[in-house]
């Protein structure tokens, strides 16, 4: 392909995709699961000579488009968004045009400083303390990842990188019930070990961890010989939206020495209305923070912000300067490659820099408040339906409802998505079946949320007693 073609066939994706977000509300959220459907027609080897763009792009639209599930359906309720701001999707364009690897400040000198500021400018928007610093990593997964392995080197004097984790104590790490599956699949990857993550107990309508359970199990840790290392908080978990009550253990962190991170990777969007904030009372004792802009914000997948209020020890934990990383005379400047377990980096400041410029903090603001609103309006009808029953209350824009039995609930949820207008997905809360309800989608508009009203009162309506 030469550039003339490339020029022809960028304006064609174009209208294509403009089509398909207009469009996209009357397609099903999901397809019909049946594994093997677009394995089938594809082809079994590798083409070995060239093949025409109008050709591939008609197996496009033919093969893969109604096999997906469409995350930027306005009525996408499954999970927690993806969300993909227009203004967002023309960023990655760009970002993939120019195609840089933004390791390094001499490697990227523009991007590593808007990096800097539109995390600044993030932190502003919060409400978080002057000064706050952070990265741009590519999930919170990484982002709770790097504060672990900063936890661990942190309680350790930095001996788990320099001799291994053999013959150290054993170290312990505190968390809600309700964190998400990442905190586990951190603590097995740092080398802690799923036996040394404690889960405290919680309490209250919003599924807190209790601070004085969570104080006496580091008390009986030491009395024991561990090592506690650290305390991660959780800020609208993804079950049921379990808020922490951080102005309570986060004191405990710092006066028994222990290094703070909180997860707030999809609540955390909503605390640009400062109305919302007191889920998050506290949060300037954390000394790191994770929230997704990519989820409800409106920035492209992938695109994660860590806060630090001190970058010094995660880079004690994770900075590696082999000569060839070095810019001689520019010590000074940031190397976010050094704030983060992968050496290489996509350019994602400039999706965030055109969001909030295009929108505003003010646009952004609305739309997270329709969708808590909206969200409260679905909550109230399936309230009303005699056969369901809430389960837990909403927290910003998060509920979820159960018929009486687990098998009638699994049979409501199969049937919902099988209808194919609304797409829902499950959790367990104290043992039993729910369906989850979130709103988040960029497109929602509120007659989407009185079709969700309408369809989960409908099938519920059919299904056997």
């Amino acid at each position: 392909m030469n550039l003339d073609e490339f020029e022809k066939w960028a304006h064609e994706f174009a209208t294509w995709a403009a089509d398909y977000h207009r469009e996209v509300r009357d397609r099903p959220v999901r397809p019909p699961l049946a594994y093997g459907t677009t394995l089938a027609a594809l082809g079994t080897t590798p083409p070995q000579q060239p093949e025409a763009m109008e050709a591939i792009f008609d197996d496009f639209q033919r093969i893969i488009v109604p096999q997906m599930t469409h995350w930027q359906h306005p009525r996408f309720f499954a999970y927690f968004p993806s969300n993909a701001a227009p203004a967002s999707i023309l960023a990655e364009q760009l970002v993939n045009a120019v195609a840089a690897q933004c390791m390094l400040w001499q490697t990227s000198p523009a991007a590593t400083e808007l990096e800097v500021r539109v995390v600044d400018w993030l932190a502003q928007a919060l409400g978080l303390p002057a000064g706050t610093s952070g990265v741009i990593q590519d999930s919170a997964s990484s982002s709770t990842l790097t504060a672990v392995l900063t936890m661990r080197e942190r309680a350790l004097n930095h001996q788990g990188n320099q001799t291994g984790l053999s013959g150290q104590p054993r170290l312990r790490i505190y968390c809600s019930r309700h964190v998400h599956s990442s905190i586990d699949r951190a603590i097995w990857v740092a080398g802690i070990g799923q036996d040394n993550l404690v889960k405290v107990p919680t309490h209250g309508p919003r599924h807190a961890m209790d601070p004085a359970a969570l104080q006496a199990a580091i008390a009986a840790d030491r009395a024991a010989g561990y090592v506690p290392a650290g305390v991660i908080g959780c800020t609208g978990g993804t079950s049921v939206g379990a808020c922490d009550n951080l102005s309570a253990i986060l004191p405990i962190a710092q006066e028994q020495g222990l290094y703070s991170h909180v997860d707030a990777a999809w609540a955390g969007s909503a605390f640009i209305c400062p109305e919302y904030r007191y889920l998050w009372a506290g949060i300037e004792l954390a000394d790191s923070i994770v929230f997704n802009p990519h989820k409800w914000l409106g920035a492209q997948h992938d695109c994660s912000v860590q806060f630090l209020k001190d970058p010094e020890p995660q880079l004690n934990t994770l900075r590696l300067q082999p000569e060839y990383l070095k810019t001689a005379g520019h010590e000074t400047a940031p190397n976010f490659s050094e704030w983060t377990v992968p050496l290489g980096r996509r350019f994602r400041a400039l999706k965030l820099w055109f969001l909030m410029r295009a929108y505003g903090i003010a646009g952004l603001q609305t739309m997270i408040r329709n969708h808590v609103t909206w969200a409260e309006n679905v909550c109230a009808g399936v309230r009303a339906v005699p056969r369901l029953e809430i389960v837990t209350e909403p927290i910003l824009s998060l509920f979820s409802f159960a018929c009486k039995t687990d098998w009638q609930t699994s049979a409501l949820l199969e049937a919902i998505n099988a209808d194919g207008r609304i797409y829902l997905t499950q959790s367990k809360f104290q043992g039993r079946l729910a369906i989850r309800f979130q709103a988040g989608a960029w497109h929602m508009q509120a007659q989407d949320a009185d079709t969700a009203i309408q369809v989960i009162q409908e099938v519920s309506q059919q299904l056997r007693p």
